[in-house]
């Protein structure tokens, strides 16, 4: 049945709104099949069908052949689905195919009759293409950042500040001297004065009448917040 499809594909891209219909709908259908069929070698390598991948390549060249808005579109589709493993497979081979469907693309976006959107579609098919179909290649893979490592390691840290009060961070050498002092200081709430005077109450504590619970929703932010700042700190 794929056989006797592709053998008509001159003639379906020719042919009224249903035959293209179909046959857009056979061509993305190989499309997928090369995209998902695994093929095991006798050593154990994994490839794709080469059969599929000569004739996607004959498929793309039917629908450039007649650049109708329909058959372009189909061309669009088939490369964003396939255009990177194509154009890898392709240059494992030492072919250049991938070089002659852009410039057939960027032909059919001079002379072609078809429609604005569809040359901006190709245009963009185009740049997609010179960003290496929007693939990033990761760098080398670091070390997980330590203090030793890392100059930002403890840009993130908050500030504390010792009973005489010199600021001190987590990248002091004495911090966990320091911070356990500091826990352990009576004064950590003073009573709040200004000017001289004691504005809480006899024998009242400033924060007495804060509630110790936190309203649920700004609980949820304080969560989030806490969990960016780890993700922050750990990149």
């Amino acid at each position: 049945r794929c056989r006797t499809e592709y053998e008509n594909k001159d003639e379906a891209t020719k042919g009224d709104e249903t035959t293209r219909k179909q046959f857009h709908a056979f061509v993305l259908f190989l499309a997928e099949l090369y995209l998902n069929l695994e093929i095991k070698g006798t050593k154990g390598q994994v490839t794709r069908a080469e059969i599929l991948q000569e004739g996607l390549r004959g498929l793309l060249n039917a629908l450039f052949s007649n650049p109708v808005d329909s058959n372009l579109i189909c061309a669009v589709k088939l490369l964003k689905l396939t255009g990177s493993v194509l154009e890898d497979a392709w240059k494992e081979k030492g072919k250049n195919d991938m070089e002659e469907m852009i410039q057939r693309i960027e032909n059919v976006v001079l002379d072609a009759n078809c429609s604005r959107d569809v040359k901006h579609m190709l245009l963009k098919l185009v740049e997609l293409r010179s960003s290496n179909w929007g693939r990033v290649h990761g760098t080398t893979p670091h070390a997980e950042a330590t203090p030793e490592n890392d100059p930002n390691y403890f840009m993130n840290e908050p500030t504390f500040y010792t009973s005489d009060g010199v600021p001190f961070t987590a990248a002091d050498p004495d911090y966990q001297e320091k911070y356990q002092e500091l826990l352990e200081r009576e004064d950590l709430f003073p009573y709040y004065e200004e000017n001289g005077a004691d504005l809480s109450g006899p024998g009242e504590l400033y924060f007495d009448e804060i509630d110790d619970e936190m309203d649920p929703e700004i609980e949820e932010a304080y969560e989030k917040f806490c969990l960016e700042s780890e993700h922050k700190r750990k990149q």
